[in-house]
């Protein structure tokens, strides 16, 4: 089984600073893209943050230059970084991983690569 866990998050103020972090654990053979998505109460799910297996960051405009993606794939994390937060980040933060998985069944190892969410985290911001 593989399983996302998100752990951080919390209560912030505006300005302040929050850390989001995210390890896959599990019957994991690779990891490609891992990324942090949010959710505002009756909003979709949008994209915050990603980054590729090689380093590459990727941001929504939103966050630019205040959030920081980083990922150690030694250990399967990935870190969101948040600074200068605002009202505005308030949401449910997702961490999301493209991953292939793995499974021995009578010793034929058996592949699968698909998507993978964590149970999300709350992330508040006052003013």
């Amino acid at each position: 089984q593989v399983q996302l866990v998100e752990s951080g998050g919390g209560l912030g103020q505006a300005g302040g600073s929050l850390r989001l972090s995210c390890a896959a654990s599990g019957s994991i053979l690779s990891i490609g893209d891992m990324g942090w998505y949010r959710q505002a109460p009756g909003k979709q799910r949008d994209l915050v943050a990603t980054i590729t297996s090689d380093g590459t960051p990727h941001y929504t405009d939103a966050v630019k230059g205040r959030f920081t993606i980083s990922r150690d794939n030694a250990k399967n994390t990935v870190i969101l970084q948040m600074n200068s937060l605002k009202p505005g980040d308030t949401a449910v933060y997702y961490c999301h991983a493209a991953l292939t998985a793995y499974r021995d069944i009578d010793d034929v190892f058996h592949f699968n690569r698909s998507q993978y969410w964590g149970q999300g985290t709350q992330v508040t911001v006052s003013s």
